[in-house]
């Protein structure tokens, strides 16, 4: 149990405060461009995602995990973390909208779980160490 004490703390908070602001300013972004311009949810999402990613690097660096380190480096690696959260997360949204036939905006909200527990553990003990 101290264990996992230990990856919950305070950063946590932090970055769950981040992902909130990522995930409104990402979703907004993905349903404007589906509902606006009718994007097909792979490109809405790729926008979306997008979007979020310089606000998320550039939040979590400085605040969430305090990051003094090489910002290059940082980067690549959180590119790299960036890359797997975000297959997880494309695969959660194909599967539940064109597998299960869901709905296309409730299986990009499905989408945001693994794509933030991937994305906080990688950057927690791999982007910003």
């Amino acid at each position: 149990m101290a264990r996992l004490t230990g990856v919950f703390d305070a950063r946590l908070a932090k970055f769950v405060l981040v992902g909130l602001s990522n995930t409104l300013v990402g979703l907004g972004v993905i349903y404007l461009a589906k509902w606006l311009a009718g994007l097909d949810d792979v490109v809405a999402n790729v926008l979306g995602y997008g979007v979020g990613l310089a606000l998320s690097f550039s939040l979590n660096k400085a605040w969430t995990f305090r990051f003094s380190g090489d910002a290059a480096a940082a980067l690549v690696r959180f590119l790299l973390v960036f890359a797997v959260a975000y297959l997880a997360n494309l695969g959660t949204v194909l599967f539940l909208a064109r597998t299960l036939e869901a709905n296309g905006y409730l299986a990009q909200l499905a989408g945001v779980a693994p794509y933030t527990l991937i994305s906080y553990l990688g950057s927690r003990y791999f982007a910003f160490t």
